[in-house]
């Protein structure tokens, strides 16, 4: 019997999970307060037919709120100038109902609005000063299925441009005390949000099982995540039919659980690469991940097979190679060959950009590669060289 090596779990939030479960916001917001900083996008949820309704059970709560409109990925101007806004406004608690940004900004505005410092004197290799909290209590209710940014600690701020970057603001203290995870919410999203955020999801289970840092407990909630989004992926991308809504339930919580994953056990090259590409040029960040998949898992698995063949990431690759693909496993090769086949055909089935529709050229490939080795590199199942890195990013262009 072989031994169950030693590993961590960090701080998760109470999870609320389930279709129509939006109502119970208002009671348990009022456990923190009747004072409330509520931050939603430009207009994809306060347009919505779920907006009317949970206002005026806010308001039968007793609950005021002040309203704070994210429009993109947040910037730390954006941070900051939203907790001057909201300072001196006696904020009890935060609430954020919208995709991953606004997830994030929430966290980042929660985690400041009882301190001075700007949010860059916290950010990851950017600032100096280390986060000690405290922080507001902070509710996120995610509208989309991709990020699970309602299950981590950190917020991803972004500058965009020749000089940008992606980096985050992260401690305990700003794990949401709530996660409220209801997948009707997903109904207001397009198929093309749909196959965005479900590849950031797909990227995301799977680079958190075959992380160098993966557990039994990881594995163990990755491999559900991917049977749900696995399951639920193209009947959520179609929308149409009885098994739209089962589908956006099993993507909800598919990217439930790749936000506890991804937080316990670390990501991969597609996320390394992520980074750059997401700072450097206007890309979203679902499609980065939807579009290098197939080509970063192909090099890693090439790479395994040169330098650590007996990596226990390469029977991973196979395993999930006869779950995606519905086949009966194979034997190491060939689920390892399952694998890539599927991916690819995801890919096309959704039409995928390339990098090269978001302005990417030959000549930026090795700011890219350069700017690639953060956080989410260092816990890939093998160390890529710079050329393999190279290779993921020229052959998605």
């Amino acid at each position: 019997m072989t031994p169950i090596a030693p590993f961590n779990l960090s701080r998760l939030p109470r999870i609320v999970f389930g279709a129509g479960r939006l109502a119970e916001l208002p009671q348990l917001a009022r456990e923190f307060g009747r004072r409330a900083l509520l931050l939603t996008g430009r207009r994809s949820f306060t347009a919505s037919p779920f907006w009317p309704p949970l206002r005026a059970a806010l308001q039968a709560r007793g609950i005021e709120w002040e309203h704070e409109i994210i429009g993109g990925e947040p910037s730390p101007h954006d941070i900051d100038a939203a907790v001057a806004r909201h300072r001196d406004k006696q904020i009890e608690l935060v609430i954020s109902i919208g995709g991953g940004s606004v997830l994030d900004a929430g966290k980042a505005v929660a985690g400041l609005l009882l301190h001075q410092e700007s949010v860059l004197h916290f950010l990851e290799g950017v600032g100096s000063g280390v986060y000690h909290g405290p922080a507001l209590p902070f509710i996120a209710v995610p509208t989309t299925a991709g990020t699970g940014s309602e299950a981590t600690k950190n917020a991803v701020l972004s500058v965009q441009g020749p000089e940008g970057f992606k980096k985050s603001f992260r401690h305990d203290c700003l794990v949401p005390a709530y996660a409220l995870v209801d997948p009707d919410l997903l109904s207001t999203c397009t198929p093309d949000l749909i196959a965005a955020n479900g590849m950031d999801a797909l990227t995301q289970l799977l680079e958190s099982y075959v992380s160098s840092k993966a557990s039994p407990a990881t594995d163990a909630l990755a491999l559900s995540g991917l049977h749900a989004v696995n399951a639920g992926f193209f009947p959520a991308w179609r929308g149409d039919g009885p098994e739209a809504a089962a589908g956006r339930g099993h993507l909800a919580y598919g990217a439930l659980l790749s936000g506890i994953t991804l937080a316990q056990a670390g990501l991969g090259s597609v996320h390394g690469l992520a980074s750059p590409l997401g700072a450097f040029f206007p890309i979203p960040h679902g499609v980065v991940c939807g579009t290098l998949l197939a080509v970063a898992c192909e090099v890693n698995i090439r790479a395994l097979r040169a330098r650590a063949p007996r990596s226990p990431a390469l029977a991973k690759y196979a395993e999930l190679g006869a779950l995606l693909s519905g086949k009966a496993p194979r034997g190491e090769t060939a689920g390892c060959d399952d694998l890539l086949t599927t991916l690819n055909e995801w890919s096309g089935q959704l039409r995928l950009p390339r990098l090269r529709d978001y302005g990417v050229k030959p000549d930026d490939f090795d700011n890219i590669v350069a700017h690639s080795r953060g956080n989410s590199m260092k816990t890939n199942p093998v160390l890529l060289e710079d050329n393999e890195i190279r290779e993921i990013v020229a052959r998605r262009w």
